[in-house]
């Protein structure tokens, strides 16, 4: 049985969500995103349990395909990660507005 979404690092927490949501097996996110089909379950099971990291070049192609920014991945906290997940598909008035919010909380 896979660990439950909470005992995954952000990164696998992450990857594993997007995952599920599009309803795509791991080993068919791996081969669509390039690597070898007989060992991209394995790879992709890999990354989500945090026993392995992928290199950028990887994390890149994931991000695209996810149409989020590579950052999302790092997020250590959700509602920032949520944020990161955001912003780009913001309209250039509401990334204005945001960032004055945190310009005024700023210390």
């Amino acid at each position: 049985m896979p660990p439950s979404i909470s005992a995954l690092s952000p990164f696998g927490q992450r990857l594993q969500a997007l995952r599920l949501r599009e309803g795509i097996a791991q080993d068919r996110l791996g081969v669509i995103l390039g690597l070898e089909e007989s060992s991209s379950s394995a790879r992709m099971s890999r990354y989500e349990n945090g026993i392995h990291e992928p290199p950028v070049s990887f994390v890149q192609k994931l991000a695209a395909y996810f149409n989020v920014p590579v950052a999302y991945f790092y997020c250590e906290d959700d509602q920032l990660a949520e944020l990161v997940a955001a912003f780009p598909h913001m309209t250039q008035q509401s990334r204005e507005h945001v960032l004055d919010i945190v310009r005024g909380q700023q210390l």
